[in-house]
């Protein structure tokens, strides 16, 4: 498929390397952290302070006491229980912290409000301009609390890439429109600040070619990119030729998105999905199985992931690979800000499709389709409920007719 074609900023000459899980991604995150001399700029949904958070934050306050500019943004959702704890201590190490729609108190959390789900749930870390980081894996450490004496679970499933290169530059931009959201209310009281913010264009770095991938930074939110990744997604999908492997963790797109799927099987394309197996939030787990039939009829292979939690947020369509934090649910297609990572080069996809192929033969249930067309009747209220209830939270954003 061609690139060319798909309206993203595309930036080449970027190096770009896929880590998997949080034995590749913390070390390398807390690496570039200790090397920073200028700044670090980092957001995520979730941020603990277990073993693994407390490494990642003391990274953070001693770059901040050696002079470096440390910013964090932590949604207050997501971060709801250490948002605090974590803005003390940046700003005691002289970084500064900000809060992404704060959580009301009680009472007001009793009142139904659409913008309480409009969340950052993005994963976004750039250190001295020079170095990106951009996935799905939150800041937390899955074997902090679990009894070693206990069957202990696999980590969980999840990419993330770090890339050097021009297409940092889109993201130091997109980090700096949003501190300047979270930061409007100081700005108009303190103007002096406004020069130091990189509000124009993104401007690649003038260094030489660090590397040979092409690649877009593709975002999601409520004003500018609304629909931007899903679009991208569509586009990669309708023009596929052999092959789509698609590993999410909350599977649960509009209809559009569920016909390009069936018109690819149809046309010949081999279509994969690495769903979620072990469950961890119930009604999207079901919510999700009452999708299959359909799916299944249109000749498309299901494949749920059981060794541990799935948590990746990753696909890749012929010679094309996507990572990032974004699911293919309502949450993230029509809330949440979202980021996701676009890589237009073969090596990339490939290695990304062996690392989802392993995980289905080692750890990937084959959901034939006569064992699900013979389920219970039980189980197949439970998923008819969920998938209600689901397009209930849909019809709460005001675009329930694109479920």
């Amino acid at each position: 498929m061609k690139a060319d074609i798909v309206r993203l900023d595309w930036t080449d000459d970027n190096a770009i390397e896929l880590l998997q899980n949080g034995a590749d991604f913390f070390p390398a995150l807390c690496r570039a952290i200790g090397a920073a001399r200028v700044s670090v700029h980092l957001e995520t949904y979730i941020f603990v302070i277990d073993r693994t958070g407390e490494l990642v934050l003391q990274s953070l306050e001693q770059a901040a006491r050696r002079g470096v500019k440390v910013r964090v943004v932590l949604d207050g959702f997501g971060s709801a229980d250490t948002a605090r704890a974590i803005g003390d201590r940046i700003v005691a190490a002289g970084g500064y912290c900000r809060v992404y729609r704060p959580e009301p108190p009680w009472y007001g959390r009793l009142v139904p409000s659409r913008s309480r789900l409009r969340r950052l749930h993005r994963k976004v870390a750039v250190v001295d301009g020079d170095i990106a980081f951009v996935g799905g894996i939150n800041i937390v450490d899955d074997y902090d609390d679990l009894d070693p004496s206990d069957d202990i679970p696999a980590a969980r499933f999840d990419f993330a890439v770090q890339a050097r290169g021009p297409l940092v530059a889109y993201a130091v931009h997109a980090q700096d429109l949003l501190w300047v959201r979270l930061n409007w209310t100081r700005l108009r009281r303190h103007p002096r600040e406004w020069p130091r913010l990189r509000l124009g264009r993104p401007r690649p770095p003038s260094a030489g070619q660090v590397g040979s991938q092409r690649a877009a930074l593709v975002l999601r939110d409520n004003l500018r990119f609304r629909q931007t990744f899903e679009r991208a997604y569509l586009y990669g999908i309708q023009h596929a030729r052999r092959d789509i492997l698609i590993g999410n963790a909350y599977f649960f797109p509009g209809r559009q998105f569920r016909k390009a799927l069936l018109q690819a099987a149809a046309r010949g394309v081999r279509v994969r999905l690495l769903l979620q197996g072990k469950i961890e939030y119930h009604m999207q787990y079901y919510a999700t199985r009452s999708l299959y039939d359909q799916l299944l009829r249109g000749g498309i292979e299901i494949y749920e992931y059981m060794p541990g939690y799935l948590h990746a947020k990753v696909a890749v369509i012929d010679n094309m690979a996507m990572v990032g934090s974004s699911n293919l649910d309502p949450f993230s297609l029509l809330l949440a800000r979202e980021a996701n990572v676009v890589v237009d080069d073969q090596p990339f996809a490939w290695d990304l499709q062996h690392r989802l192929e392993d995980a289905i033969v080692l750890g990937g249930r084959f959901v034939r389709p006569l064992d699900y067309h013979r389920r219970g009747w039980w189980r197949r209220c439970v998923d008819a409920a969920s998938y209600t209830l689901l397009r209930i939270g849909v019809a709460l954003t005001g675009r329930s007719g694109e479920y």
